[in-house]
């Protein structure tokens, strides 16, 4: 087995279990890894300390699986570990019969192995050169393990690059899902009311956002007779939940027409809903225009896509959140309430607080935050990987 060796003083984060060993820790690679290959890591002392994947092309060179030395990093583990991991939601999910995120990658010891559960499928991504090499190993414990009607990979984040691996998507075991497969969330199992539509296929992420499950719940509770404007809409998590939950109106926008389409599609479910305006633009030019129309909401939801993919892009992603929170601001009537989000793991909760604050003394407006909300529980944080913890978002009462 190869094996590196850190640079003295390097080690304390690997001893204390974090799950990353970049390129500048490394004092001496021993042997030539090959990508994904499992590799010891050892200290400047010559002290074992972990095993993990080795990924050459990224800047974080061993992804982190074990701290047992008597623990190879076989198809055996790989059960084990898939298995621990689907345990760890049995409080809220039943096989074949809910949208449930099983397996979070670092966070459940399984770095760069993401797995969703839409009723009877399974969408799987395999984001690092460790978990693209053991792709049919995977997926054979998985049907092992689940007996799914189907698993289909999704590889196609932003972060495969880094990697030095190409998109992969398709088929990967028994049938493949229907182009809308009708779902409900397990956290709780009414969560989402009614049960939506997701493009297991096609649409963003694995086909769904389950990581908002819990907080379309808080955010409904404040739309009961309320004018919402639901901004970054996708599918319409938000907007359904609010109209389930009695608001007056609903305007939904979103840049995507395949996301209004599936939105509307998912309208259909609704018994008798509330009037819901579709909106077809670039929210930040579409929040300008209301405002100068002087139009005024009582619950403005904004949930946009990620903003900052590397450190650099930190400080304009910084300024896209304080733009569009500042026009959020502008549009709240007195004691109107803001449920805003950031799923840019780069930008921390402390950060985005300040950048919200920063909107809102520029808005000229008072705002309480009533309710700091994170992934729903099948998106566990593992406490040696505060990286894992990418959502944040802040429900502001504004005056």
């Amino acid at each position: 087995m190869a094996r590196i060796t850190l640079r003295s003083g390097r080690e304390r984060p690997i001893i204390q279990h974090h799950p990353w060993v970049f390129s500048g820790a490394i004092g001496v690679v021993r042997g030539e890894p090959t990508p994904g290959e499992a590799i010891d890591v050892f200290a400047a002392s010559g002290e074992w300390l972990a095993r993990g994947f080795w990924s050459g092309s990224s800047q974080i060179r061993v992804r982190l699986a074990s701290w047992d030395p008597e623990e190879p990093l076989d198809d055996t583990w790989l059960r084990a570990a898939l298995a621990r991991a689907i345990a760890g939601r049995a409080a809220f999910y039943t096989p074949g019969n809910d949208a449930c995120r099983l397996v979070f990658a670092e966070s459940d010891g399984l770095p760069g192995l993401i797995v969703d559960a839409y009723g009877p499928y399974l969408v799987v991504q395999l984001l690092t050169q460790g978990m693209a090499v053991r792709r049919e190993a995977v997926i054979a414990a998985l049907t092992d393990l689940l007996q799914p009607a189907g698993i289909y990979e999704r590889s196609d984040a932003d972060v495969l690059e880094k990697e030095g691996l190409p998109p992969a998507e398709g088929l990967r075991w028994g049938e493949p899902p229907p182009d809308q497969l009708r779902l409900k969330a397990a956290l709780p199992a009414d969560s989402l009311r009614p049960a939506m539509l997701a493009d297991l296929r096609h649409g963003q992420k694995t086909g769904f956002y389950l990581d908002q499950a819990l907080n379309r719940v808080r955010v409904a509770a404040y739309s009961a007779n309320a004018e919402v404007l639901d901004g970054f809409s996708y599918s319409g998590g938000f907007t359904l939940a609010a109209a389930q939950a009695g608001a007056a109106q609903i305007t939904a926008v979103d840049s995507s027409r395949p996301a209004l389409n599936l939105l509307r599609a998912n309208l259909a479910l609704l018994s008798t809903p509330p009037p819901i305006a579709l909106v077809e633009g670039d929210v930040f030019q579409v929040l300008r225009t209301y405002r100068q129309e002087e139009r005024r909401f009582d619950l403005i939801v904004l949930d946009p896509p990620k903003f900052a993919h590397s450190q650099a892009q930190v400080d304009r992603a910084a300024r896209g959140y304080k733009d569009i929170n500042l026009l959020a601001f502008q549009l709240l009537r007195p004691g109107g309430i803001l449920a805003t989000f950031s799923c840019s793991g780069l930008v921390s909760s402390d950060l985005f607080q300040k950048i919200i604050f920063g909107a809102a003394v520029d808005a000229r407006r008072d705002a309480q935050i009533i309710e700091r909300l994170s992934h729903a529980p099948d998106h566990p944080i593992l406490l040696s990987f505060p990286e894992g913890e990418y959502l944040k978002g802040l429900i502001c009462r504004v005056w």
